[in-house]
């Protein structure tokens, strides 16, 4: 676990959001390889210090980027995390989601509540309009998380990302800020081009 677990941005009834630091790569990285047969072949977070290096400079440094992790409030253990990919402002304003429970979390909902938070944050400080999650059929788990977050099915783009050797089908879900959500100004929303998706293909 980190020593410093931060300022959480937003707090729910059982966990907290904060940001990704360099000193959580420990913890990170442990809870991925105890979760890969979870996580496989659907997700492939970081499980190496150096690769949890480049991977979260990208989320702290990247202006086109944002990632938080979902931390238990009673221990600050992580949880999972929630990354939001390829944010565009101006116009758009929007971003494609990434998301992953730890297996030592998993199927006890602190992931779902993390994901409120997040979108609750996004659609309020970060100025965002909608949100995209795109999904590989069979992974159900995954369908069922945004569908209880309010989710909306919006297409099916075949041969979509590179995922594990090939390149994978997936369902374009999505959400939109609820009418009460204040538009940011023009000012607070430069446009911003949108970056390449992470290595393998994978929307972490």
């Amino acid at each position: 676990m980190s020593d410093d677990l931060g300022q959480y941005l937003a707090v729910g009834d059982r966990v907290g959001l904060r940001p990704f630091t360099p000193g959580d790569a420990e913890e990170f990285t442990a809870a991925a390889r105890e979760s890969r047969a979870l996580h496989a072949p659907w997700l492939f977070p970081p499980a190496t210090p150096e690769a949890y290096h480049s991977y979260a400079r990208l989320l702290i440094d990247d202006p086109a980027r944002a990632g938080f992790l979902v931390c238990e409030q009673r221990d600050g253990r992580i949880a999972g995390f929630v990354n939001i990919n390829n944010i565009v402002h101006g116009a758009f304003r929007s971003g494609a989601l990434g998301y992953g429970a730890f297996a030592h979390a998993a199927g006890r909902g602190l992931l779902g509540e993390g994901l409120v938070l997040v979108l609750a944050h996004a659609f309020g400080p970060l100025g965002l309009h909608r949100l995209e999650a795109n999904i590989q059929p069979g992974n159900t788990a995954s369908r069922a998380l945004v569908m209880r977050a309010g989710f909306r099915l919006e297409g099916f783009s075949p041969a979509m990302l590179f995922i594990d050797g090939d390149w994978r089908d997936h369902e374009r879900w999505a959400i939109t800020a609820p009418p009460t959500a204040p538009a940011p100004s023009p000012a607070a929303a430069p446009a911003v081009t949108p970056t390449a998706t992470p290595a393998r293909g994978q929307r972490l």
